[in-house]
């Protein structure tokens, strides 16, 4: 295939982005879309340029790594990560656009890479547990209802990419956080810092620039994972009882 790239170039957080043109020949249909890119990285080098940076890792749609807007959706036209969407996907002659994720939580590095570190700074205010240190119980030894432990599976799915806070109009981690929330308050392990957990991390949440939710959906519709936009009601009646317990 030969497809035509408009990438957003930004060298670095201060500089000024610029929509750069480039085409490709040859492109397999059988490639995923980052070995695109990397014969495009390929090409550059070898012309003396400076390769288009973007965020990759496991290239297995586990580790949430990467993440670009492409063609003005999040991950692009298949509901997955972007390491794996194939070019099978695009036509001969296709022209696509590459945008970094755009928040102000989310600042750009260079070319396509953002600082996600927001998203540490939540889970480190509040999406962990409290277990005793030692010996590893009994994996029976705390009975877990059925629909409990698969509706905290299903939150716990979250890999953390940041698609849901690329397609909010709002720039909202509302679906990230309330996954968080979710599936650690559905287990027996998480009820000591139930009430606490849900402030505080809504408030880091706020804190890091992030914008308030208002039940587009969005959010739910590009998510790889397929988190459910239901687990930020599961956030807000945990909210509601901190609230009534005067957290």
């Amino acid at each position: 295939m030969k497809i035509t790239l408009n990438v957003m170039r930004q060298a670095s957080a201060a500089a000024e982005p610029r929509l750069v043109a480039y085409e490709l020949v040859g492109i397999s249909e059988d490639m995923s879309f980052l070995e695109m890119l990397d014969v495009l990285n390929e090409e550059l080098t070898q012309r003396g340029e400076d390769p288009v940076a973007f965020d990759s890792d496991c290239r297995e749609g586990i580790c949430g790594m990467c993440g670009i807007v492409i063609n003005g959706v999040a991950h692009g036209p298949e509901r997955t990560t972007t390491c794996q969407l194939h070019m099978r996907s695009f036509k001969d002659g296709d022209s696509i656009t590459l945008e970094p994720w755009r928040a102000s939580a989310f600042p750009v590095i260079k070319d396509l890479v953002v600082d996600r570190t927001a998203f540490d700074r939540i889970v480190q205010a509040g999406g962990y547990i409290s277990v005793n240190t030692g010996a590893a119980p009994d994996a029976h030894a705390v009975p877990v209802p059925k629909a409990a432990a698969d509706r905290a599976f299903e939150a716990a799915a979250c890999i953390g990419c940041g698609a849901c806070v690329a397609a909010c109009p709002n720039a909202s981690a509302m679906l990230f956080t309330a996954a968080k929330v979710t599936h650690l308050g559905l287990l027996p392990q998480g009820q000591p810092e139930r009430e606490a957990r849900v402030v505080s991390m809504l408030h880091q949440h706020d804190a890091e620039g992030f914008g308030g939710c208002t039940n587009i959906g969005e959010c739910a519709a590009v998510c790889p994972k397929e988190i459910p936009l239901d687990v930020i009601g599961t956030l807000n009646a945990d909210l509601g009882m901190a609230m009534r317990a005067g957290r």
